[in-house]
């Protein structure tokens, strides 16, 4: 936004610049041209009066004095200057290049003059490879048209004036032009930090800091109300989410009490249910162990957020975790071993990053054929810190791997579980800034992988 801003003041200034200089500088240009016309044609006047008796008498005496005059105006201002007599014939020129009389009769300016007109224009010189100015004037007395003097002046000296206005014109442009960028930048980031701030605040909310607030004093009058709006809103989505998870935690823990004396009272059942009836009573106590597990899931969710994350020793843990399964593995049949690469240290919660090893570690134990070794590595790749889990068993399909993360989802092979383990895995790395795959593991099995923000 400050860049639209600024390019907005600038795309205004330099507008401002155009429809005021740009007139300026052709005004300029007609008046300097103006000024030297007017100036040159008043010297052709002046010339030709002092030359009228002389034209008309045509004595060579009367001549000299005249010529004399012409040569120093010619010298002192670097044009040129020709008298003609009535025939058009050259009876002075300063810049002669003829042998003998030269006739100018055919020049339009010439013959427009000796009409009794007055001509004058620019145009190029083939030959002195410059525009000229000319100015040709008639000398007449009583009506009668005796000769013409023609002054012709290189428009060097004026285009030059011209081009240094023309040079001051476009340096003001751009000191204008600067100091209207450096009070424009000045002015948008001014406009626009409230709304950076505010913009901070809202990645502040979107990374999960319900607790940020943007600043309601500062900035334009919308601004303020804006970030007023904002505030009240994630004030709103805050209480919200409080509300909803102290539901499902106490919905959670109220639950598990009834749901233990009901899986007590079916035990109890056992010794007075007769055979027939055992069936139907093992499939309650499943059912209820299932809901157990999901009520102990759905607590677990809601505690996902509680705990702030931190270092950690990432492989300390998996060493810990390895141990404390080791002898359910054992029990199995199955070699549990962990594979830690040194140090791994990442930022994370200790109580999640457990529930994570633990979830992978129960089904790949699960999984895992009698006789198959589980192995818990910890490395460092990079920036991340991963913790894989790797089977033997059967595995998964691609799509069910992109699924298995799904809330209570459950292989098309069936089992047990709620369907919620892999969904709180996911929740609670998240809760880390980390993320959770299922990859094929080499040699079949399946590998599951929790990448941490190394520390």
């Amino acid at each position: 936004m400050t860049r639209r801003l600024l390019l907005g003041y600038l795309g205004i200034t330099l507008f401002v610049l155009v429809a005021l200089e740009v007139p300026l500088g052709i005004q300029n240009q007609r008046t300097e041209r103006r000024d030297i016309t007017a100036k040159v044609e008043h010297d052709a006047v002046a010339i030709a009066s002092l030359a009228e008796d002389a034209i008309r008498s045509g004595a060579v005496v009367q001549l000299r004095p005249i010529a004399s005059r012409v040569y120093g105006y010619a010298g002192s201002t670097g044009g040129r200057v020709v008298i003609v007599d009535g025939r058009g014939f050259a009876r002075i020129d300063t810049s002669s290049r003829v042998v003998g009389t030269e006739s100018f009769a055919s020049r339009p300016e010439i013959a427009a003059a000796l009409r009794g007109g007055v001509a004058s224009g620019i145009r190029y010189s083939k030959t002195l490879k410059e525009s000229l100015l000319y100015v040709a004037v008639p000398i007449a007395s009583g009506g009668v048209v005796h000769g013409a003097v023609r002054i012709t002046y290189p428009t060097s000296t004026v285009d030059a004036r011209i081009v240094r206005f023309w040079l001051i014109l476009a340096l003001i442009a751009a000191i204008v032009t600067t100091g209207a960028a450096l009070l424009g930048f000045a002015t948008a980031r001014f406009v626009t930090r409230p709304l950076r701030r505010l913009e901070h605040a809202a990645a502040e909310v979107g990374s999960g800091k319900l607790d940020t607030r943007a600043p309601e004093n500062a900035g334009p009058a919308e601004v303020r109300s804006l970030a007023s709006v904002f505030n009240e809103t994630v004030s709103r989505l805050g209480r919200l989410l409080r509300s909803q998870e102290e539901f499902v935690a106490d919905a959670s823990h109220e639950l598990r009490t009834p749901l233990t004396a009901l899986q007590l009272r079916l035990e109890n059942l056992e010794r007075s249910v007769p055979e027939p009836g055992r069936g139907d009573l093992e499939a309650a106590l499943r059912e209820v162990g299932r809901l157990a597990e999901m009520v102990e899931g759905l607590l677990t969710l809601a505690r996902a957020d509680a705990e702030p994350s931190g270092p950690i020793d990432v492989a300390g843990v998996v060493v810990e975790r390895v141990e404390t399964w080791h002898a359910l593995a054992q029990e199995r049949g199955i070699a549990l071993v962990a594979d830690t690469d040194g140090a791994a240290t990442a930022r994370a919660a200790p109580e999640r990053l457990t529930q994570i090893i633990d979830n992978f570690v129960a089904n790949a134990l699960e999984a895992g054929p009698e006789g198959s070794t589980v192995t818990v590595f910890a490395r460092v790749e990079g920036e991340l810190v991963e913790v894989r889990v790797r089977d033997q068993g059967p595995g998964l399909t691609a799509e069910d791997r992109a699924r298995a993360f799904d809330r209570f989802w459950r292989a098309r092979s069936g089992g047990g579980g709620s369907g919620l383990g892999l969904a709180i895995v996911r929740k609670l790395a998240e809760a880390d800034s980390a993320t959770v795959v299922l990859d094929e593991a080499p040699g079949g099995g399946l590998d599951a992988v929790v990448r941490l923000q190394r520390a």
